[in-house]
């Protein structure tokens, strides 16, 4: 038999397997297409999902900045895996949803729009690393709607896997752990802990980056100086460098515009001016777009705490808090997902680690959504000198998103 022929029917056996195999609505990750279907995006839209996702990123820092200690979060992490989940949410649970987090009602204008946004930070050919991924964690023979999974899959590229939550719980932990630790370079470690039996779907969303800065500091530059945390002081290794800077300030702040490489992302630095605190300065995004607007380029004299930190947060609390109430209760109407109202989210835990020294940075971030059944200086140079609490956020420049954001308070801890 001719050898084309033979591969041809190889091939065939190969293609009718796979459907077999792998039914509509159950596709593994390298069979999804690789670039989302953002046809229906439009700058404005864009903007519309930039807009509330940064909205959200700063209540959630009004909700978690009284808590002692330092503050690192990845909003876009947190909302993605959210946003997955909300597409399965419906009545008073997918209301509550929408108003906390300030997505668009509108289904093809969020869900293009974050595919958009998705494709954009996870393009090739960059001067840095970056990219996020999305899963779905399915229990096996636990029946979803096709619908559900079709919208994950092509508009926010989750990659649908199956586990055994009930027979095999400890080994599906160890799954979605290495998938997470796999996704972040080894920088998110063991974001679960344990699930309980009753658990039918876990939601993950994954982000990782790490940048050089356009303008790194020399290492010869940082020397040993005091961090002012008010109520005494903590030895830091503080970076310095005088360069040209994106800067602006108001009466109560300065605020610093670093670049990475590639220039396409950069970290702003928002530091309260002497005898002015954290709590004197109001942030929001309104402001933020405020002070990026002013900003010009200027000689600043820069001296930058290097650190490094990581951060946990059971988020169910707060969330609740802000106004997802029915989400986390038996009222909760996930029927998106599998046409009935028995699913409940148990769990919303975000992990996420930062490092800053003189090279760049540094960041990776996780979020994981459980859902369970309802039954269970000199002269006029300007200096910029970060010794005391300061905020921190690190943004892609073309769209505005936030994909990190930080306090640090102690740059030791």
């Amino acid at each position: 038999m001719n050898k084309k022929i033979i591969f041809g029917i190889i091939f065939l056996a190969l293609v009718v397997a796979l459907i077999f195999i792998f039914p509509k609505g159950l596709v593994p990750a390298n069979v999804i297409a690789e670039e989302l279907d953002d046809s229906q995006s439009t700058l404005e839209g864009v903007s519309q999902v930039v807009d509330g996702n940064n909205e959200f990123a700063f209540d959630l820092y009004d909700e978690l900045k009284s808590e002692e200690g330092n503050m690192f979060f990845s909003p876009y992490s947190i909302s993605t895996a959210l946003a997955m989940t909300y597409e399965g949410a419906k009545g008073d649970t997918a209301k509550q949803m929408e108003e906390v987090l300030h997505f668009p009602e509108e289904d093809i204008l969020r869900q293009s729009n974050f595919a958009r946004i998705q494709n954009i930070l996870n393009k090739k050919d960059k001067e840095y690393k970056l990219h996020t991924a999305n899963a779905l964690w399915l229990q096996k023979d636990y029946s979803f709607l096709d619908s559900y999974l079709g919208v994950t899959g092509d508009y926010y590229y989750a990659e649908q896997n199956e586990l055994d939550y009930m027979n095999k719980n400890k080994e599906a932990v160890d799954t979605i752990n290495g998938w997470v630790e796999d996704e972040t370079e080894g920088k998110i470690k063991d974001i679960i802990s344990e699930l309980s039996t009753d658990t039918r779907l876990v939601l993950t969303n994954a982000i990782y980056f790490k940048g050089d800065w356009l303008k790194e500091f020399d290492k010869d530059d940082t020397r040993e100086a005091d961090f002012n945390m008010g109520e005494g002081n903590v030895k830091v290794d503080m970076m310095y460098q005088k360069e040209d800077f994106n800067y602006a300030e108001t009466d109560e702040l300065q605020v610093l515009e670093m670049d990475y490489k590639g220039e396409e992302l950069s970290m702003m630095v928002l530091l309260p001016k002497e005898n002015y605190s954290l709590s004197d300065v109001e942030i929001n995004k309104d402001n933020i777009e405020t002070w990026s607007s002013s900003l010009v380029e200027e000689e600043v004299r820069v001296y930058f705490p290097k650190f490094e930190f990581d951060t946990k947060y059971f988020m169910r609390k707060t969330l609740t808090s802000m106004g997802m109430t029915d989400a986390f209760s038996g009222s909760a109407d996930f029927s998106g997902m599998n046409g009935n109202q028995n699913l409940f989210i148990g769990k919303v835990i975000h992990q996420a680690y930062v490092k800053v020294d003189e090279k760049g940075t540094e960041a990776a971030a996780a979020t994981v959504v459980v859902m369970e059944l309802t039954s269970a200086g000199p002269g006029n140079q300007i200096v910029f000198k970060a010794d005391h609490e300061f905020v921190f956020l690190i943004k892609e420049k073309s769209t505005g998103q936030i994909l990190f954001l930080g306090k640090v308070v102690n740059p030791n801890e």
